[in-house]
């Protein structure tokens, strides 16, 4: 059945308004991915220790993350525009400040701010966004655009990062996001206008300290078991962790308007977009990271070709996400899904055959390979999740997505990054606890350089084999559980992104934060 055509079309100023959105947008995707190729110039200023070397990495993730959801609740009782306002500011001087950082501690404390501005971004943009655009037909295009922005500044970060630091101190890296975000504050008083809302009642400040609480000591253990092996003490940390996690989990069962409504994975085609969501996007960050180190630790690559290294996979990546919807199309999204996930295990088993004597050419394949897989599930999930559930959940639905990206971005550095530490620790020279740490020794004989770049890459090889094989599971998972046209779009005319505008309830006004739509998914 055909529509007619809305009268309303957005004019130049909310096409504007969206391109001034898109500026933080890509710096808050980049910046959890933008220290992939930095560490090792950051490791040689700041000598980190195992653990804060990891934290520096995904901090800013687990933060962004945990109250992606929160600070969306909050802009829907307080003004998005308002929040959004805050929010750049806060990131920008938590940019200056992990920019002349002097310690690692320091940097992972501006990581963290950075984190907390991040997680009042997204939703806040989201909702401001679709203010801009009346038409469900062109709010879902915008949609689209500010999807394939976010999934291009992860894919672009390490390359963004490696450009800046073949010419200019670490600290680059973090400064480059400051002219973005002035022009944001100066242009959008005038091109973007508050989100009207009626939502009322409180936010429930227990369960985002359950949240974040769990998280963080739970990784802890995690990171500190691996780089230095059983302690009770630590262990014990980890026990109170999962204990805090399982609380929050009963209690958000127990609230009228929890802060994840964990029956939404009552749905196994939720569930298995939201698994979606989390494990492409944690390989594709832990074996991202890794590979930074292989080219220039082991390699001996200047960080300038291996950010030129990197930018075909980035590339493809980006351009998936955007054909996705076309794809999805021709073949439907169970196959979509299923692709996406062997392609992605195929990509990263060509990782096996690279050692320290060589292996660029594999690295190369194994990015361009995967890339498409990662393409195709970042751009599949959020519609994927939204769809399996009924319209007056897609808000809640959307969060969850969103957050299982952040959250997928942070696992992937924190508990695949702990296992590559664990196996350099039992295989390498065992004089310090990494091999950034161990390399930096001085008066190493080579046999000793040898084994520990051998015992690196043997990290690398564990870590891709290891997440390949639990894509394989999730493809056979999503074979078995994801019907043919699982509640979708296929059977309306449309599939991803691109047929939203034929279903008002699924349009990308029920993203996070945006709007009274997703009155699901607030506290």
């Amino acid at each position: 059945m055909k529509r007619t055509t809305d009268i309303h079309q957005p004019g130049p100023r909310a096409w504007l308004g969206l391109a001034v959105i898109l500026g933080p947008v890509l710096l808050v995707a980049m910046d959890g991915s933008v220290l992939f190729l930095a560490m090792p110039k950051v490791t040689e200023a700041l000598a980190p220790t195992a653990g804060q070397a990891l934290w520096a990495l995904d901090i800013y993730g687990f933060v962004v993350g945990s109250l992606l959801i929160t600070f969306g609740g909050i802009g829907d009782r307080y003004g998005r525009l308002k929040l959004l306002m805050s929010g750049v500011a806060l990131f920008g001087l938590a940019s200056l400040g992990a920019a002349f950082a002097s310690s690692p501690d320091t940097l992972i404390t501006f990581r963290a701010l950075m984190g907390l501005a991040g997680a009042t971004l997204l939703p806040s943009a989201l909702a401001v966004l679709g203010e801009l655009f009346a038409d469900p037909r062109q709010r879902a295009q915008a949609i689209g655009i500010f999807a394939a922005a976010f999934a291009a500044g992860f894919a672009i970060g390490p390359a963004v990062g490696g450009q800046l630091l073949s010419h200019f101190w670490w600290g680059s890296v973090f400064l480059v996001n400051l002219p973005v975000l002035v022009l944001f504050l100066v242009l959008a008083p005038f091109l973007l206008r508050e989100v009207a809302t009626s939502r009322t009642g409180r936010i429930d400040v227990l369960s985002t300290v359950q949240s974040v609480a769990g998280l963080l000591l739970t990784i802890y253990a995690v990171k500190h078991l691996a780089a230095e092996g059983w302690s009770t003490a630590v262990a014990a940390v980890g026990v109170a962790g999962l204990a805090v996690l399982v609380w929050f989990v009963r209690r958000q069962l127990t609230l009228e308007h929890p802060l994840i409504d964990f029956r939404l994975f009552r749905d196994r085609v939720f569930t298995v977009a939201i698994i979606t969501g989390l494990l492409p996007i944690a390989a594709w960050s832990a074996t991202a990271y890794l590979s930074g180190v292989y080219l220039q630790s082991v390699l001996g690559i200047p960080i300038l070709r291996a950010a030129l290294l990197a930018l075909p996979g980035a590339l493809l990546l980006t351009v998936t996400c955007i054909v996705t919807p076309m794809l999805v199309a021709r073949i439907g999204k169970r196959t979509a899904l299923v692709t996406c996930h062997l392609l992605v295990a195929a990509g990263l088993l060509l990782l096996l055959p690279v050692a320290s004597s060589g292996g660029v050419g594999w690295y190369i394949a194994s990015t361009v390979l995967a890339g498409v897989g990662y393409g195709i599930s970042f751009s599949l999930v959020a519609e994927t999740a939204v769809a399996a559930v009924p319209a007056e959940r897609a808000g809640s639905a959307a969060a969850i997505a969103e957050t299982s990206n952040e959250l997928g971005n942070a696992l992937g550095i924190a508990l695949l990054g702990s296992l590559s530490v664990l196996v350099f620790r039992l295989q390498g020279p065992d004089l310090a606890g990494t091999f950034g740490e161990t390399v930096a020794l001085p008066g190493l004989a080579q046999a000793v350089v040898d084994q520990a770049q051998d015992a690196f890459v043997t990290g690398l090889r564990v870590v891709a084999v290891t997440a390949a094989l639990l894509h394989i599971v999730l493809g056979l998972l999503t074979l078995r559980r994801v019907p043919k046209s699982p509640k979708s779009l296929e059977d309306e005319g449309g599939a991803g992104r691109g047929g939203e505008g034929d279903r008002p309830e699924a349009a990308g006004a029920e993203a996070p934060g945006s709007g009274g739509e997703r009155e699901a998914a607030m506290p």
